[in-house]
C-alpha cells in the first residue's frame, strides 16, 4: 500500500487529469442520483469508492478529501492527522517522526503537488476535520456541494 501511495504522488499531474474528467461524470449524473436517493446509494458508492481511493491513496474515508490540494497524499495518513502541513518532527532525510520509515506525508504533499497543473492550491488553509463525517462518500459530497442540494443534505450528514 505504501509503495503505491508514494507512486501516485510521482503521478500526481495524471491523477489530477482523471480526477477532472471525474468530477463532471458524476455532476452530470446527479439528477440521477437524487432521483435515486443519496441516502439508499451512500453505501454502494462509498464501497467502490473506497477500494479505490484505499488502493491508490490508502484513503482513509474522512468523507471530506483534499487529495486534489494536497498533490494527491492523504493527510490522514499523517499519525498526528495534520490537516494543513507538516509537524515540527519532520526529520532531515524528510521521515516522519512517529514513522521513521515513513516519509512524511506533507513532504510527498509538496512533491506531488509541484507536479500537479494547480498546485497552488496546497497553499490553501484547510478547514479541520469533522468527524462526524468519517466513513462517508467524499465523492457524494461533491456531487450534491456541485448540485446545490448540500444543504438540504447536511443534516442527515451530521447526525450520522
Amino acid at each position: 500500500m505504501y509503495r503505491t501511495r508514494r507512486w501516485v504522488v510521482r503521478h500526481s499531474r495524471v491523477f489530477e487529469t482523471i480526477y477532472r474528467r471525474f468530477e463532471p461524470v458524476l455532476v452530470k449524473l446527479a439528477p440521477v442520483l437524487r432521483r435515486l436517493g443519496h441516502e439508499r446509494i451512500e453505501a454502494p458508492v462509498r464501497s467502490v469508492e473506497k477500494a479505490v481511493k484505499g488502493a491508490l491513496f490508502d484513503c482513509q474515508m474522512c468523507g471530506q478529501c483534499i487529495l486534489s490540494s494536497t498533490g494527491m497524499s492523504c493527510p490522514m495518513n499523517c499519525p498526528k492527522s495534520l490537516r494543513n502541513g507538516p509537524c515540527g518532527g519532520v526529520r532531515a532525510n524528510g521521515h516522519c517522526e512517529v514513522k521513521p520509515d515513513m516519509m512524511c506525508v506533507w513532504v510527498d504533499a509538496w512533491e506531488g503537488s509541484r507536479r500537479m497543473q494547480h498546485g497552488d492550491r496546497i497553499q490553501a488553509v484547510q478547514l479541520p476535520v469533522d468527524h462526524r463525517l468519517k466513513g462517508t462518500s467524499a465523492w457524494l459530497r461533491v456531487v450534491r456541494q456541485l448540485d446545490g442540494t448540500a444543504s438540504s443534505t447536511a443534516k442527515s450528514e451530521t447526525t450520522k
